[in-house]
């Protein structure tokens, strides 16, 4: 019985979301029922990520329908510390929202498009079937589209004119191979799909499905096609650029993972070689695009760009230290990027302008919020003790072991380019003589800095106390690659 509590992860911010549009002028149903709504998938799902640890994977299945017929919830230790690192990243950031962004945000759908953003993110990590993977996705991608128009300026609408054409042909695609593996194989249930899979043999009709599954999340993910994603993650408030930066692409780079561990890990030649060489020319570009541009908002993008190419060296190379490595940077990145694109955010809002070369000396007038870009950068480029520097580490062990020692040079070269763009900002933005004198000095709200706060907190958290975090990754790397654990849970005895 206590498995239908998994439900409450994705019907909470549904419901909320549907009950606070009938409120939408009332600024502050909108603040209680998002924050108090994310609050509590955040409690319920810390406590189900223990829960995990002491019973074993959790299955809900919906109708009573057991598998592999019905729809179903697996929650295993790699699902939920992506649920739980998302609930908390977007309670802190629409406590941002509610500070920095006024009342106007309020009454243009945010609260409500949030909850089903994550509603969306949600059900992606928790589904066990592949059709409802989709649904999720579209479920994420339609409230995206909403996040990334409201404002209504020109460049907005540009970027989301590309950002909505690029995902339709995706979702297409998702669709065709869809189609393809059922036809196949007559199931789209992962577990179920993973030992019809295994009993057939992947041959070259579910190769070439494969390959169209890998394409489908890469874009999603933003691994090697990231065209969309500067632009796409550049113009909308730093609030939304925080949501997007810290969930969406981990939605992919979460679907890469499970896919290609349990249901396509036959012939890891093939894939888990290109996902590698795509990994490296996705660090090399978003290494690149990062120190060629002088907008911070799109050196922000970059860098998301260079994560989703270092987490996916990590499956790439597939040993047991680079998946708990990748699982450790997932949970940093999105906790980091958020913090970065927050920092920015705040950065454009006093000074009016995007580029380096138009702002300077802001440490004098803004010293918390400095320090706290400075420790967002030292965690990024996997400087010690904060959060970024496990994963590297972890990654880098995993491919020295394995051999991928191109992989290993292109990971740690990509950690030089971050360090330099974002050293960049801290030299020219924050350090150097002032430009702003003490009468055209703009008040920063003090609440502004406490989500900031908050997020530098955890990344020094995660890295400090990475001892008692490795419990639940080891744990989730291990169903990873001993795909029959997820197997047994899921179409073993019945629950």
């Amino acid at each position: 019985m206590m498995n239908n509590i998994l439900v409450f992860l994705m019907v909470l911010p549904i419901l909320a979301g549907i009950i606070l549009i009938f409120f939408r002028t009332n600024r502050r149903v909108q603040i209680v029922g998002s924050l108090g709504t994310m609050a509590a998938v955040a409690i319920i799902s810390i406590y189900l990520l223990n829960k995990i640890q002491n019973t074993g994977i959790l299955r809900l299945d919906f109708g009573g329908w057991e598998p592999p017929f019905g729809i179903l919830f697996v929650a295993d230790s790699f699902s939920m510390l992506l649920v739980v690192t998302t609930s908390i990243v977007s309670l802190i950031c629409l406590l941002y929202a509610v500070i920095a962004a006024g009342k106007q945000m309020s009454t243009l759908y945010f609260h409500p498009s949030v909850l089903f953003l994550n509603a969306g993110v949600i059900g992606s990590f928790m589904t066990g079937d592949m059709f409802n993977l989709f649904v999720c996705f579209e479920v994420m991608l339609l409230s995206s589209y909403v996040l990334l128009t409201l404002g209504g300026s020109k460049r907005q609408v540009r970027e989301a004119i590309k950002y909505v054409s690029i995902n339709i042909v995706s979702s297409w695609f998702f669709l065709v191979a869809l189609a393809y593996l059922y036809g196949s194989v007559g199931t789209l249930n992962m577990a179920h799909l993973a030992e019809r899979v295994a009993e057939e043999g992947q041959g070259p009709l579910l190769t070439t499905v494969s390959i169209l599954f890998l394409l489908v999340f890469s874009l999603k993910a933003g691994l090697l096609l990231y065209f969309w994603l500067p632009g796409s993650y550049s113009t909308p408030p730093a609030v939304t650029s925080a949501l997007f930066g810290a969930l969406l692409t981990k939605v992919g780079i979460y679907a890469l993972f499970r896919v290609f561990s349990l249901i396509f890990p036959h012939q890891p030649e093939l894939t888990l070689s290109l996902i590698g060489f795509m990994a490296a020319i996705t660090l090399i570009g978003g290494s690149l695009g990062a120190v060629s541009t002088n907008d911070i908002r799109k050196i922000a993008a970059y860098n998301v760009v260079i994560a989703v190419g270092f987490i996916l060296v990590g499956l790439a190379v597939s040993t047991p230290s680079a998946i708990e490595g990748s699982i450790y940077y997932l949970i940093h990145d999105m906790v980091v990027k958020a913090l970065l694109f927050l920092i920015i955010g705040a950065m454009i809002s006093l000074t009016g302008t995007a580029q380096i070369g138009k702002m300077s000396g802001l440490m004098k007038n803004y010293p918390l919020l400095g320090w706290s870009f400075f420790i967002a950068m030292l965690s990024l480029a996997g400087v010690p003790p904060f959060s970024g520097f496990i994963g590297k580490v972890l990654i880098s062990e995993g491919a020295i072991e394995n051999g991928h020692l191109f992989l290993l040079a292109v990971s740690l070269l990509s950690s030089l380019f971050v360090l330099y763009s974002l050293l960049r900002i801290f030299k020219n933005c924050f350090w150097g003589e002032t430009i702003i004198s003490k009468d055209e000095q703009l008040p920063l709200h003090k609440g502004i800095l406490v989500p900031c706060v908050i997020l530098v907190l955890l990344t020094a958290g995660i890295g400090l106390g990475g001892e008692g975090l490795s419990v639940y990754v080891a744990d989730a790397a291990n169903t990873l690659l001993n795909p029959q654990i997820y197997i047994d849970a899921v179409l073993g005895e019945q629950q």
